[in-house]
């Protein structure tokens, strides 16, 4: 019953997300509070409410004074010697600006870290994209594409999660991976490409591609920054560093980071409270969401529905599939990204799974390796279970829904492709 009524409430939120236009927060917030008191089991909903939300609290607090101290940066023309370079980079071809917001996200990723892979893309793309006119679902999507490849890494958090639960190496996971990852990558730059050549093509028929080339001489004709500047930048690497170096929490760098920078950004207290509140729709509308997603999962979590589903979907495999079941998990791993967290999947359904595959006579290991190709590697930035999903259309301006209509298919596309290569080469 549990199982059912977890896969009920999942269903019925997907369904209001992308039928309806109420609003994301309040679906996160209302389905799994309808759905316990329906069902009869919501005599613990305030605790296990406030537990989830005690979850992302930390989360929440780190996109807020993210969200504020990039505010201050763009506000401040920090990021404007970029766009400017990629614009001329650029040539204002939008080809070119979807494959450098392919690359960028690739080589920040490298951290291992969705969040901070999400404030610095889009912090950096984001005006380059809006000086072009593109479509605002461009850059989120290709960001998310990007991100999702390269958390197949041994250090991000699906792969590592997979080798806790198998108690196995980067050498039986994500080695014999490495094939296939590199043809999501090369998928990755396809599809940036061809959105590219979709937009060049949509503004050439609008008529903005001179309005963008004329932008391109007062770019090349600002002046260099001042000491204010060269402040900005020097603080803005400093907390970069301490972001890759893990010397703190999140929270708390960005925090430090804003404190200070509104205060030599904006030095009158009236200053100070004008930039706040014109940053204040945007980051209420983020934040509200996480925490509304902390109420979601804590639910589902504290009501057994997680525990539930995973094992029933595991016993719902037939018998005759079971020297299938790599491929299936596979297949299956991206679209699950937005039914199970990543702790879900991996530390509940996955070891299952693994033993179904060993009874079988299959390499129970290869499930380990199947899963990676989409359960919170593709599918993370589009699930609703997971906060850097709402710091990637937060930062970007654009709904959950939309999001998810525009880039599911790219995404379960990268998925197919990569498991197209892992059978070729054995991996799976």
């Amino acid at each position: 019953m549990l199982a059912l009524q977890g896969f009920l409430t999942i269903g019925a939120f997907l369904a209001i997300v992308l039928g309806t236009r109420i609003p994301v927060a309040a679906a996160l917030i209302l389905t799994p509070i309808v759905s316990v008191l329906l069902f009869g089991n919501g005599a613990e909903l305030g605790a296990m409410a406030l537990d989830g939300v005690r979850t992302v609290a930390p989360v929440a607090a780190m996109i807020m004074f993210a969200m504020l101290y990039f505010g201050v940066m763009i506000d401040k023309g920090l990021f404007r010697p970029l766009v400017d370079g990629l614009l001329r980079f650029a040539q204002n071809d939008p080809v070119r600006v979807c494959l450098a917001s392919a690359t960028l996200p690739m080589i920040v990723a490298l951290d291992g870290d969705g969040a901070t892979t999400f404030l610095i893309s889009i912090t950096a793309l984001l005006p380059l994209h809006q000086r072009l006119r593109i479509n605002p679902l461009v850059l989120p999507g290709i960001v998310a594409l990007a991100a999702g490849v390269m958390n197949l890494l041994p250090w991000g958090g699906p792969t590592a999660r997979a080798m806790a639960a198998l108690d196995a190496g980067a050498q039986h996971i994500f080695t014999p991976m490495i094939p296939a990852m590199l043809a999501g990558v090369a998928w990755v730059f396809f599809a940036a490409w061809w959105m590219g050549w979709s937009e060049r093509r949509r503004l050439a028929r609008e008529g903005h591609a001179e309005t963008a080339a004329a932008d391109m001489a007062p770019a090349a004709a600002r002046p260099r920054g001042g000491p204010l500047f060269w402040f900005n930048a020097a603080l803005t690497l400093v907390l970069i560093g301490c972001l890759f170096a893990h010397i703190a929490p999140l929270p708390l760098l960005f925090m430090a980071a804003f404190a200070i920078a509104v205060m030599v950004n904006y030095p009158k207290l009236q200053a100070q409270q004008d930039f706040i509140a014109s940053q204040a729709g945007n980051v209420v509308m983020v934040v509200s969401m996480i925490l509304a997603a902390g109420v979601f999962t804590g639910v589902l979590n504290g009501a057994g529905m997680i525990t539930a589903m995973a094992q029933s979907l595991a016993a719902a495999i037939p018998d005759g599939a079971s020297g299938h079941l790599s491929k299936i998990v596979a297949i299956a791993s991206m679209p699950l990204s937005l039914v199970f967290t990543p702790d879900a999947f991996y530390f509940g359904v996955l070891p299952v799974f693994a033993e179904t595959a060993r009874v079988a006579g299959e390499d129970p290991l290869a499930i380990g390796r199947a899963a990676i190709l989409g359960q919170m590697t593709t599918g993370f930035p589009l699930s609703p279970l997971t906060a850097s999903t709402f710091i990637l259309i937060g930062m970007a301006g654009v709904s959950l829904r939309d999001h998810q209509r525009f880039i599911f298919l790219w995404a379960f596309g990268t998925t197919l492709v990569m498991t197209l290569v892992s059978v070729l080469i054995g991996a799976i």
